[in-house]
């Protein structure tokens, strides 16, 4: 293991933190990682990670903190109090959430941090459980360029496209318009799957040459398995992308821009959700247009 890495404390070990923390270990990084279940510790520690008891046994000799959780509140959770990441890592210390949250949530995590001479990063991903497995993730960054020049050897192992947004808040902005750009191809993706069938078309051929042609998206590559068989596992949930297209559609109401289709999107979501569909992947927007062309679901 190589003693000139930076230490690493991971801080949410879900879905996508799991895969994540575990290439950095691959990669040669001692990581030191914490999260709610100990199952999630136990998997880290297998692949080659350390375990730890709480926030601040993880992050108290880290350089680097990750933190992958799934909204605001559990950030400022994780951050604040004296159980915390800012009472407890060390001053220079650098912090890089990963979690998708409000801009406005990692404005003010970076000016608590600098506060305490901790260095923040917001850096939300795109690519699904899939991209974080396959070291793929594109990283959209908000922060100082200094910080963001010392992190992108780390980010490098995560993620294939890593881009410095802009300040404080920007890498989140950027996320809120990813979520917006995929939540309505995969409605459109979802009308058209119904579209199809109801037609009598073979949907997979349809599909498959759908995807050659200006159709074509990585939506539609990463999810038309997911469509053709109805698996609806979670790879990102309803759930979590309620909860996005809340955050992009504040934020948009915020700087007085109109989003007529994303404003459509959020509450088939939201609705699909009240189904009781929370907790399947996104691509479970199909079951919504089913339920509207009459299929029973």
């Amino acid at each position: 293991m190589s003693s000139n890495l930076p230490k690493v404390a991971w801080i949410g070990l879900g879905i996508m933190g799991s895969p994540m923390s575990e290439n950095l270990v691959k990669a040669g990084y001692q990581v030191t990682g914490y999260t709610l279940e100990q199952d999630k510790i136990d998997r880290l520690v297998a692949a080659g990670g350390k375990g730890a008891a709480s926030i601040a046994d993880a992050v108290r000799d880290a350089d680097v903190v990750i933190t992958m959780v799934p909204a605001s509140p559990q950030v400022e959770a994780i951050a604040y109090g004296p159980d915390g990441i800012l009472e407890n890592a060390r001053r220079g210390a650098l912090l890089i959430d990963m979690s998708s949250i409000t801009p406005q949530t990692s404005v003010d995590l970076a000016s608590s941090a600098k506060d305490k001479g901790i260095r923040v990063l917001d850096a939300p991903v795109s690519g699904g459980e899939a991209g974080a497995i396959e070291a793929v993730l594109s990283i959209m960054v908000g922060g100082e360029q200094t910080d963001f020049d010392a992190a992108k050897p780390l980010l490098d192992v995560l993620g294939k496209t890593i881009v410095l947004c802009g300040p404080h808040g920007s890498g989140q902005t950027v996320k809120a318009a990813n979520q917006l750009i995929v939540a309505v191809n995969i409605q459109a993706c979802a009308e058209a799957v119904v579209f199809l069938e109801k037609s009598g078309v073979d949907l997979s051929a349809a599909l498959d040459v759908l995807n050659g042609g200006l159709a074509g998206s990585t939506v539609l590559t990463r999810k038309k398995d997911n469509f053709l068989k109805r698996d609806f596992a979670p790879g990102f949930r309803i759930d979590l992308h309620h909860k996005d297209m809340g955050i992009v559609t504040d934020a948009a109401r915020n700087v007085g821009a109109a989003l007529p289709v994303g404003g459509v999107v959020a509450q088939l979501v939201a609705s699909l959700r009240a189904q009781g569909d929370g907790g399947l992947d996104h691509s479970a927007l199909l079951r919504s247009v089913e339920r509207l062309s009459g299929s029973q679901v």
